[in-house]
């Protein structure tokens, strides 16, 4: 496998993986700067121009500086294929030995992504809860598993208190405008509304407790980054189930149904 594909994985890979030989007969001195032939490097992101998700493709050369003889440093520009959008990128690679060796195992400690105004990480999909989660991913890519964690609360509260606003429900805010007490409001929305999917719809309040635990200084940021992925995927889920009874309700309306007995 060539390292272009490993640094091509989304989310990246967090063991050490084998890759082709790309640095023999290299000193690998620190500060020493080569190019290298690894492939393309390819990561998805939501082109704005194109208004859809779109593979962007690294452009030119490629090349490394070692930090020493088991690390280096990986710069690269991502372009997407219309050509108006494109991502600076960096990637710091280890290997678990000398990296210019005949079959060095690899893997990425730390990647960093700089993006233009033209492109997203999670697209329109989410509509306002968009940005969350992408400043949620980019926290988490630059190791700040603590931010990253923060991030998805702040949706996950969002989209409870944008329900209950919808609803006209009454509830007490914080001067901040947050609920003063989430667990109430969140179980009086997901009664009447059932935002949070059959797969742990018991287990609504018990993630915004992992999510909020971080803000209460319950976690380091390792523990965050560890929690992180299976957390954006329940609070993904939630979003995903209420976008799908949006689209049920504007189905329903299309055919001339009326919505009694047709559920929330």
């Amino acid at each position: 496998m060539r390292l272009g594909s490993i640094l091509s994985k989304q989310p990246p890979l967090d063991d050490y993986v084998q890759v082709d030989p790309f640095l023999l007969n290299r000193q690998g001195k620190t500060g020493q700067q080569v190019d290298i032939d690894i492939g393309s490097i390819m990561l998805n992101y939501f082109c704005s121009d194109c208004n859809d998700l779109r593979t962007f493709q690294s452009k030119g050369k490629i090349s490394c500086i070692f930090v020493n003889k088991q690390v280096i440093s990986i710069d690269a520009v991502l372009t997407c294929g219309c050509g108006s959008s494109d991502v600076q990128i960096w990637f710091l690679v280890k290997c678990d030995g000398d990296i210019c060796s005949i079959a060095p195992k690899v893997k990425i400690i730390k990647r960093s992504e700089k993006l233009s105004d033209m492109v997203k990480i999670n697209g329109h999909k989410y509509g306002s809860y968009t940005d969350l989660l992408d400043k949620a991913d980019k926290a988490y890519l630059e190791g700040l598993g603590a931010g990253a964690m923060v991030y998805l609360r702040k949706a996950f509260e969002k989209m409870t208190v944008d329900v209950a606003n919808i609803a006209k429900m009454d509830f007490q805010k914080w001067p901040s405008g947050n609920p003063k007490n989430f667990s109430k409001l969140l179980e009086k929305v997901d009664k009447e509304y059932s935002i949070i999917p059959d797969a742990f719809s018991d287990n609504g309040y018990k993630l915004f407790r992992e999510l909020s635990a971080v803000v209460h200084g319950g976690y380091d940021e390792k523990l965050g980054l560890e929690k992180f992925k299976p957390a954006k995927r329940l609070v993904v889920g939630i979003l995903d189930n209420l976008k799908y009874k949006e689209e049920l309700k504007a189905a329903i309306s299309e055919l001339g149904w009326t919505e009694e007995g047709c559920g929330n």
